[in-house]
Order: C-alpha cells, then structure tokens, then sequence
C-alpha cells in the first residue's frame, strides 16, 4: 500500500512536470518555482495542522530510550537499500561496512533496536539510488517539491521507486493496517527529529528559498560525497547591475535570512546527517 501510495505520487509529478511550464522569470536551477511554492505551501498547511503537532505530543510524551529504539528499528529496516546503492557505485569497501554494521545490528542489536555497531566504532553510510545516479553523471534536473514528500528533484523523485524495493519498510509481508501503521511511524519520527529545526525556517526571509537551497546544498554534500567547494568562484558572486541600484540591494537581515537568489550555507556545513532527508 504504501509503495503504490509512492508511485501514484512520483508517476503523477512525473507527468506535471512533463507539460508544465511557469510564467515570468525564474530563479535559476529552479525553473519550476511557481508551482513548488505552490506545493510547498500545501505541505506546510499539512504540517501545522497535523504533523508539528503530532510530533510535538510524540517528543515531548515518549521517553528519549523508547524514541531512539524506535528510530533505531525503522533505519535498520530502510538500511539495505544503502548497502545496494554501495554496490552500484563500486564503494565494495562501503558495502561490506555496511553490510557488517546491518549484520551486527540485526543480531546483537534484537533486530535494530540498538545500535551496537556504533559503539564498535562501524560508520553508517547513505546512499541511495538518486545518489547512484549523480555519481554516474546524470544530472540533477529541476529542483521540485513533491505533495507531502518535500523537496526532491527530477532525478530522485523517481528514484524513492527504486528505493522502495529494498526497503524492509515497504517489503515486509505485512497486513495493509500493519504497513499504513510503519509508515505512520517512520514519519512521526523523521517529524520528530526535524523540530529542532523548525525555528531557523520560520526565521527565514524566505522559508521556502530557504529550505530549497539547505537542501539543495546537502544534496550535492552527499552525490559529491563532501568533495563540493564551500563558496563560489568570485565572478560568480558579482552582479554589476545588481550592485549599481542601492534600492535592489537586500538588506542585512534579509541576507541572514533566505533569498531566491544566493545560497544561504556553506556545503561543507550541509552534512549528511543534515536537516532534510
């Protein structure tokens, strides 16, 4: 049920991206600003009247062991599709980490819910099929905004399809109830772990601008594998007309805010344990 929820989702975005086209000018690498603002603001409608609350009332009523437990399963459970996608990128010393720390956690760790290997010192790892294509060259396309999903763009946005397959979540041969109620939960804990950041968007001159290019910017971190520069060139950064009108000028505070226009973090703080997933 809920891999046929995520393909009706990406098969739908696919065709509206295939006709759709906006009017005036646009920000560049975000052609389809128009209708992501649009859905953008849906999510966010979505989000204060059911998420934010929810996961508020989920943080604040669960003890801190049960919600890392809980985190703990449901990322064992999404991890193979990490270990495939280091396969597929031919990081073979990766995948047998990664396949080590699933095996020691799927064991020692009664089925994810500890994490032993981090106290063995095993790193995790992140890929996936999104990822697997960017490092074989294809590029990322327009950034988009999927109903409900977040931020993506038009290679990965087909790519969660891909991913679904190997996705213990998606895979397990459960009753509908049981999947709607798995996929209830994973969401309610990524919900969770993102309040703390809820502050730095509703700060934002532009949340919108603001998620875009955080997550744009860990995006790359992660296709790039952290090998990004952390400014651009300096002619990339002068705008002669821009500059020459003092009333086209952002002010201070706008700047520390968001902007259409400019990246507001540098790559290297865009981690992969980063905000947006």
């Amino acid at each position: 049920m809920t891999a046929a929820i995520r393909a009706g989702l990406c098969l739908a975005l696919t065709l509206a991206l295939a006709g759709c086209a906006t009017t005036g000018p646009a920000t560049p690498g975000d052609p389809l600003e128009r209708m992501n603002r649009g859905t953008h603001r849906f999510n966010a409608a979505i989000d204060r009247a059911v998420l934010k609350p929810v996961a508020t009332g989920y943080r604040n009523g669960v003890p801190r062991v049960v919600r890392t437990g809980i985190g703990n399963v449901l990322s064992n459970l999404a991890f193979p599709t990490t270990i495939l996608n280091d396969l597929l990128q031919l990081k073979l010393k990766d995948a047998a980490i990664d396949l080590g720390r699933f095996a020691i956690n799927s064991t020692l760790g009664i089925g994810g819910l500890l994490d032993p290997a981090s106290h063995f010192g095993i790193p995790r790892n992140n890929e996936d099929f999104g990822q697997t294509l960017g490092r074989w060259g294809v590029p990322a396309g327009p950034y988009v905004v999927l109903p409900l999903l977040g931020p993506s763009t038009l290679r990965d946005a087909p790519s969660i399809l891909v991913d679904a397959q190997t996705d213990l979540r998606v895979q397990l041969d459960l009753e509908t109830e049981e999947k709607l109620a798995l996929a209830a939960l994973t969401v309610l804990d990524r919900r969770a772990e993102l309040l703390a950041v809820d502050a730095s968007i509703q700060a934002a001159y532009d949340p919108y601008a603001f998620v875009r290019n955080v997550w744009l910017q860990r995006r790359e971190y992660q296709v790039r594998d952290g090998e990004v520069p952390d400014d651009p060139p300096p002619e990339e950064l002068e705008d002669p007309e821009f500059l020459e009108d003092p009333e086209d000028q952002l002010a201070p505070d706008a700047v520390a805010g968001s902007s259409s226009e400019t990246s507001l973090m540098p790559a290297s703080a865009a981690s992969p344990a980063g905000m947006f997933r």
